[in-house]
């Protein structure tokens, strides 16, 4: 069904107040909720470093939030910033690998703030099956990331997608992705919402290629164009790649303007970012819930490598993932998790286990006790529990029999590591762990 007329006066109005979509509007403040940690495609410029508070680039959070969470930081940010009109979700990952915290997010926020606009940004690869959702939920303004219309150029820029729980690499990625994105993208422009496309310019990759991604998505219809810089990170696959200047970046969006309307204003920013596009503070509420939250996962990220010594040592995990590759899960939300176990210096996948979920909402959520025994029983012959989040109750009832709680978002092996450090640091097996 097509938008009416006024429908589309009130998508246009809450334009008029998007800072990141219309240049007038820089008087307005935004807010980012980083709700989705995981992603489901690789990109090669991409390396999302979490709880890095010196970095200002998108996929950079200081704290991963649950809907409840991001309603109570809402509530504090509203109250102290008049001028807030926006409430994004840019990630740290990609919000439709998150559709479940996305949507109960913005329930509540809407219920307490119903004036305010919301919009999410992803690489659109799950947009097929999210879309109709994302209208029904009044998101009128949506960003989706498409950096090449030719699957051979998409091939050189995306090291895999997971995709109905497989991997998939090389062209045939890059085909399923850019499907998803321009049919995602069609099927929101013509039920009104404002799309923008964010481009990342490549040097020697895809800038020659982005006049035509531009007159693509303008067929498909975008409202505007996003033209940025890639940011080359350490960690990721471009990191020795030169960054084009911001005259080269200027000069193409001076050619694709002649298509479409493009973006000279972004900050690229954080996804937790907090304010105008000029000014960001969202320092100045970071880590507010840490003091509410029992077992907090902090300051482990900051072990060095070189404090390992477990070589020796036998360890067995529960892990709570939902994607199979990073610790992106809900304790309380899992209805499978995995065993992995360490010994002698390798960490080897032993075992999934199923069990029934506990967190079935707001009021009720980690309160089922007999539930929550029955899957403290499952994870008794692990020496930790690693998860995105824990609750109160269920963190109690794993530490009175002994096992640990590591909340954290890794990569798989990666937070494995870190939980021996951990461990042994616990155990007072290590005789320096310093920044701790």
């Amino acid at each position: 069904m097509s938008v009416n007329i006024k429908e589309r006066e009130v998508i246009e109005q809450k334009t008029a107040t998007h800072p990141c979509y219309n240049q007038c509007a820089h008087q307005y403040a935004r807010m980012h909720i980083a709700i989705a940690p995981g992603c489901n495609a690789s990109c090669n410029y991409c390396n999302r470093k979490y709880d890095c508070v010196n970095e200002s680039r998108p996929g950079v959070t200081s704290e991963v939030l649950t809907p409840e969470e991001a309603l109570e930081k809402f509530k504090l940010v509203k109250s102290r910033v008049a001028n807030l009109t926006v409430v994004g979700i840019a990630g740290p990952g990609d919000a439709l690998a998150h559709f479940e915290e996305v949507k109960r997010s913005i329930e509540l926020i809407k219920d307490y703030a119903p004036e305010t606009t919301f919009c999410l940004s992803t690489n659109g690869l799950m947009l097929p099956f999210y879309a109709e959702k994302i209208v029904e939920l009044g998101i009128s303004h949506v960003t989706i990331t498409i950096n090449a219309v030719d699957p051979k150029i998409g091939a050189q820029i995306y090291k895999k997608i997971h995709y109905l729980g497989t991997d998939i690499i090389g062209e045939e990625a890059a085909e399923i992705l850019l499907r998803n994105q321009l049919g995602g993208l069609r099927y929101l422009a013509a039920k009104g919402v404002v799309c923008k496309v964010n481009i990342v310019m490549i040097k020697n990759i895809n800038d020659k290629h982005i006049p035509e991604v531009v007159k693509q998505v303008k067929e498909y219809g975008a409202f505007i164009t996003n033209i940025m810089k890639m940011i080359p990170v350490e960690g990721s696959a471009f990191e020795r790649l030169e960054s084009v200047t911001q005259l080269e970046l200027n000069e193409i969006r001076k050619i694709c303007e002649i298509d479409l309307k493009q973006m000279y204003h972004c900050k690229q920013c954080r996804a937790d970012a907090i304010g105008t596009l000029n000014e960001d503070i969202s320092a100045e509420f970071r880590n507010h819930l840490q003091e509410k939250r029992s077992c907090k996962y902090s300051g482990e990220s900051q072990i060095k490598e070189s404090a390992l010594e477990a070589h020796s040592k036998k360890y067995r995990f529960a892990i709570f993932t939902k994607t199979g590759i990073n610790i992106d899960q809900h304790f309380g939300h899992a209805e499978a998790f995995y065993i992995y176990d360490y010994e002698d210096g390798k960490i080897e996948f032993a075992e999934k286990r199923e069990l029934d979920k506990f967190c079935t909402g707001t009021e009720d959520c980690g309160t089922h006790e007999e539930k929550i025994l029955h899957t403290v029983e499952k994870v008794k012959d692990c020496q930790a529990v690693l998860t995105l989040r824990a609750g109160a109750l269920p963190t109690s009832f794993l530490q009175n029999k002994g096992i640990r709680v590591y909340e954290m978002y890794e990569e798989i092996n990666e937070g494995i590591k870190k939980a021996i450090k951990l461990l042994e640091f616990a155990k007072g097996g290590l005789k320096a762990v310093r920044n701790l």
